[in-house]
């Protein structure tokens, strides 16, 4: 590791020293790659000097314990230094590990989050409404932009389905380990007898693909148009604005009828088209590699069983990772902070175990 460490720090040396080459700079895609590049590589080296200087320290102070004729105050200043810098050594170490892991080339991109009601009729829809406001309201306090891509609202404020995107620096990294099966067990307000209920929803989460990620054959799509409306039949459309999109290679069907211009909701289900296909050829990819599929969701089925949220009891539990928080209230208000990271932790932890670092 440490040999890979010097390769990076070299590496990293060589980039700078051309970031300021005349030549360079003005060679936009060049710099930008370099740059890109620069970046990437900066956490890594910035840890790995501290490393180094840590080490020194922490050699210096072994070095001093050998000596003899040491009096007795400075012995233990030094094998308090020992013992410190051991442990920080360590620590650093085990940091760079995780640096060195390979990143996940989505990370940095938008999401698409596809929520549909599952088991539980109206109150599952119900419960559509909840993930979305929870995500929506997390996305708020990151300054990341949502917005509705498509939608089936019910007449009681809930979603047949959704889909939106949450557009900021990092979103994927910190959404995609959301796809699976949400349940939720409470008394619902139509509910007489005061009994608890137990309903699904399920989350798929995708990363935004771009033109340049999937090109997409015009002559494979069929385009359909017809009149939208509304939950309750408000805002029903006069004019034929609402878009129905079919690639026929796949057979994946898009719909969107949210905007009242036909344009709109075309963009809109081109998005949400170019990430459903590019998110199938990554799994179609990645099929052979169960243990990486598995830490984004679980079995890669996205029938399985992820997270409970029990309104009684006013309790979240992420069944992957064993979680319990008493704090569901906060949770579906948006701060997901607490349960994001335990999942980052795991399955960080999980790829470890997994590499020859």
């Amino acid at each position: 590791m440490l040999n890979k460490l010097k390769e990076v720090e070299s590496r990293f040396e060589e980039i700078n020293a051309q970031l300021y080459d005349p030549s360079v700079v003005c060679d936009t895609e060049k710099y930008s790659a370099l740059m890109k590049e620069f970046k990437t590589l900066t956490p890594i080296v910035e840890k790995y000097r501290e490393y180094k200087a840590a080490e020194a320290s922490f050699s210096e102070a072994k070095e001093l314990l050998y000596e003899s004729g040491l009096d007795k105050d400075f012995r233990e200043m030094v094998q308090l230094e020992y013992d410190e810098g051991k442990i920080r050594t360590e620590e650093l170490l085990e940091e760079l590990k995780i640096l060195l892991l390979p990143k996940d080339p989505n990370d940095s991109k938008n999401v698409i989050v596809e929520i549909r009601g599952g088991a539980g009729g109206e109150e599952s829809a119900l419960f559509a409404g909840v993930l979305f406001r929870m995500y929506s309201m997390y996305a708020e306090k990151k300054r990341w932009k949502t917005e509705i891509l498509s939608s089936n609202p019910t007449e009681l404020g809930g979603f047949k389905e959704v889909s939106f995107m949450i557009s900021g620096e990092g979103a994927y990294s910190r959404f995609k380990y959301e796809s699976g099966v949400h349940r939720v067990q409470r008394v619902p307000e139509t509910e007489t007898q005061g009994r608890i209920h137990t309903s699904t929803a399920t989350v798929a989460v995708l990363p935004e693909a771009e033109e340049v990620d999937i090109e997409i054959n015009p002559a494979d799509l069929q385009i359909d148009t017809y009149r939208s409306g509304g939950a309750g039949g408000q805002h029903v459309n006069k004019t034929e604005s609402a878009i129905r999109i079919t690639h026929l290679p796949t057979g994946t069907v898009v719909e969107c009828q949210d905007e009242r211009s036909q344009h709109k909701n075309k963009d809109k289900a081109m998005k949400i088209l170019r990430s459903r296909i590019l998110e199938a050829e990554r799994e179609k990819q990645n099929s052979s590699i169960a243990a990486e599929r598995s830490a984004q969701v679980g079995t890669g089925d996205r029938s399985e069983r992820i997270r409970t949220y029990n309104y009684p009891q006013g309790r979240l539990s992420d069944h992957r990772i064993g979680l319990t928080l008493y704090k569901l209230e906060q949770i579906v208000s948006g701060d997901l902070d607490e349960v994001i990271d335990s999942l980052i932790t795991f399955f960080t932890a999980e790829k470890l175990k997994n590499q020859n670092i």
